[in-house]
């Protein structure tokens, strides 16, 4: 009974750690994005700064009748939404907060991430198929395409990680990062992994990671001015909302893997680790907080690419650069 109160509790934690950060990252995305553009921003829900629009459109979403095309696979159509929000969960069960705050500490921690955020193009692909409309259709193939091809130097930007850190554990892997490289005047210095070798491998990361998550300039499988709303056009209601929240959720989610992976994690430098548990919490937000910045900031300053130009970005460009990363991470670590 007690492992079952365990799991409740944990559930129940991660649910609302992913339904804040979603209604923060959108909020700080409509605030951000309207200084960008030399706007106010919302202003009225919540009073001067707005900070209560996120609520205001999900109650006007759940307001809307929930409506499915006559042709479309009702079984499928229905679940789509739900797999894309699942996807978005399962990513915050095995990030590590401190030593002991993770979900689930899972030894293949980085396998289980790359899975479980594979499914949400399975999601959309599901919900792009159901729908009987073209658009929703060519949309739900574009989201396919562009899994296949980002898909793979995301992988081999985790693999070189994977090599230098010897573990596929996300707790081992900030452990490295935590570990003692050198001392200097008495004190141990430690560094994360983007100074260490790495800084190429973040970069093809958080570009494979904006377009998995379909964002501009990498939203193609949406892309209003072509496809109306793609994948979503035929949904209303709550499903939208599911896709809305799953879709800002991912990307919380894919700036703490970021900063796991990366840039140390729940570790900083000069942080005791007896405090990890207390501090470690505060140290990965602020770290996620500026990757979730960094790609908002990318929405509101690059157009939107081509079809062709996507693919070739990845095919010619990010795999070959990430195959020579994982060369040269892997020749480095046997030789030194």
């Amino acid at each position: 009974m007690n492992a079952w109160l365990e799991l409740g509790i944990t559930l129940v934690v991660i649910l609302v750690v992913v339904l804040v950060s979603a209604l923060v990252t959108i909020y700080v995305e409509l605030k951000a994005g309207s200084h960008m553009q030399a706007r106010i921003g919302p202003y009225y829900a919540g009073g001067r700064w707005g900070w209560a629009q996120p609520l205001a459109d999900g109650a006007k979403f759940l307001q809307k009748e929930d409506l499915a095309p006559a042709k479309a696979d009702g079984p499928v159509y229905r679940l789509a939404p739900y797999v894309v929000m699942m996807s978005a969960i399962g990513m915050f069960a095995v990030i590590p907060a401190g030593p002991d705050l993770v979900g689930v500490d899972l030894d293949l921690g980085v396998y289980f991430v790359l899975a479980i955020s594979a499914l949400a193009t399975l999601g959309v692909l599901m919900a792009g198929w159901s729908s009987a409309n073209k658009y929703s259709l060519i949309g739900g193939l574009r989201a396919a395409a562009q899994l296949i091809a980002y898909e793979i130097p995301l992988i081999l930007a985790v693999v070189a990680v994977v090599i230098q850190a010897e573990t596929m554990s996300l707790n081992g892997i900030v452990e490295a990062q935590m570990a003692t490289l050198f001392t200097l005047g008495g004190m141990d210095i430690a560094l994360p992994f983007i100074l260490t070798g790495q800084i190429v491998g973040f970069g093809i990361f958080l570009v494979a990671a904006v377009a998995e998550l379909s964002r501009i300039p990498f939203d193609m499988p949406i892309a209003e001015s072509e496809l109306t709303m793609g994948y979503l056009t035929e949904y209303s209601g709550i499903r939208f909302t599911m896709f809305f929240l799953g879709e800002y959720a991912s990307i919380v989610g894919f700036s703490a893997v970021a900063a796991t992976l990366f840039l140390g994690g729940y570790g900083a430098p000069f942080l005791p680790e007896s405090l990890a548990n207390i501090a470690g919490p505060f140290v990965l937000l602020a770290k996620v907080a500026v990757l979730v910045f960094v790609i908002i900031w990318i929405r509101f300053t690059w157009p939107r690419l081509r079809e062709d130009q996507l693919q070739s970005l990845a095919w010619r460009w990010l795999i070959p650069i990430a195959l020579v990363n994982v060369g040269v991470v892997a020749t480095f670590k046997v030789v030194f």
